[in-house]
């Protein structure tokens, strides 16, 4: 018999798939930066982003038929936006090109950690043993991928810039995935991810001209992979990330991208032709671990007068 205080499952599973299509998206995502930013600058390819991004978001918004979000929505919403949307994808971008990408990786992976403490600290969330055993477990395994990563290149090289750009990046999506989890309580995910989105194309304008001139000399295939970015790991990830944190706590929802680096492994064994060596499968492990330790709830205690696990019923 169902227990009617018990939530739909429905509301457990839907958040819970919302975040899986996002962690899937963020994860192709690495794969076509590759092609795009070899033809587009940082600045230029985080406004095309974007821009793909809001001009998708706002067609659906229309078809939709949703206005502008609530004035107690604004301030998230701008918020996000700048760091999350504007700052964080530009320096990202550019930290990357500073550092060989498994630095840039096992920097960037601080984020969750910074959303964990600064949901705790700024939204009274609590910090569950099982979220910070499952965090610190997803957090050696980024890091075996990283190493992993830097000793496949062979090229691996840490300049103090892009060390600190990759630090930004992280403080800037920690921080903007946290001031976006109250806007979530006045507006609508599409709201929040539509207004955020375009707030971070109208900060990004000043690469305007980078764009027009680059893109007059990229090839079809970075084109084509820079619209993919705005409008998948953009438009819709972005989307139904919000729609899970609205429903479940920002640290908790933090702690599931850590599935992303295992993905990106995957996706480059099958598309780039990248075999993972045995620290990187090992690595995608741990943080496959990790997640599931950190989305894991304890057993509830046994109602008063139920028999206990090895005693027979009276």
């Amino acid at each position: 018999m169902t227990n009617p205080h018990s939530p739909a499952p429905s509301s457990r599973v839907l958040p819970l798939a919302a975040a899986g299509v996002t962690v899937v998206l963020w994860a192709s995502a690495f794969v076509s930066i590759r092609s795009a930013g070899a033809a587009y600058s940082p600045g230029a390819l985080a406004l095309g982003r974007l821009l793909a991004g809001a001009l998708t978001l706002g067609c659906v918004l229309l078809i939709r038929r949703e206005g502008l979000p609530p004035r107690a929505a604004w301030r998230g919403i701008a918020v996000s936006g700048l760091l999350w949307f504007g700052v964080y994808m530009v320096v990202l971008n550019w930290g990357e090109q500073e550092v060989d990408a498994g630095t840039a990786a096992m920097i960037v992976n601080i984020g969750p950690v910074l959303i964990v403490l600064l949901g705790a600290r700024l939204l009274g969330e609590a910090l569950p043993p099982r979220l910070l055993t499952g965090m610190a477990v997803s957090f050696a395994g980024a890091v075996a991928v990283g190493l992993s990563m830097s000793g496949r290149d062979g090229e691996g090289h840490a300049s103090v810039l892009g060390v600190l750009l990759c630090l930004l990046a992280a403080v800037g999506y920690a921080a903007g995935v946290v001031a976006q989890k109250p806007a979530l309580a006045h507006a609508s995910a599409l709201q929040v991810t539509a207004y955020g989105c375009l707030t971070g194309a109208v900060l990004c304008l000043p690469f305007a001209g980078q764009l027009v001139d680059e893109a007059g000399r990229a090839p079809l295939a970075a084109t084509l992979n820079m619209v993919y970015l705005g409008v998948f790991p953009t438009a819709l990830a972005f989307t139904t990330w919000a729609y899970a944190l609205a429903r479940t706590t920002a640290g908790r929802l933090g702690a599931t991208t850590y599935a992303v680096p295992a993905l990106v492994v995957a996706m480059s064994w099958l598309f780039l032709d990248e075999l993972p060596g045995a620290l990187t499968l090992a690595g995608g492990a741990l943080c496959l671990a990790g997640v599931a330790v950190s989305r894991s709830r304890p057993r509830r205690a046994a109602r008063p007068g139920a028999p206990q696990q090895g005693q027979e019923p009276g």
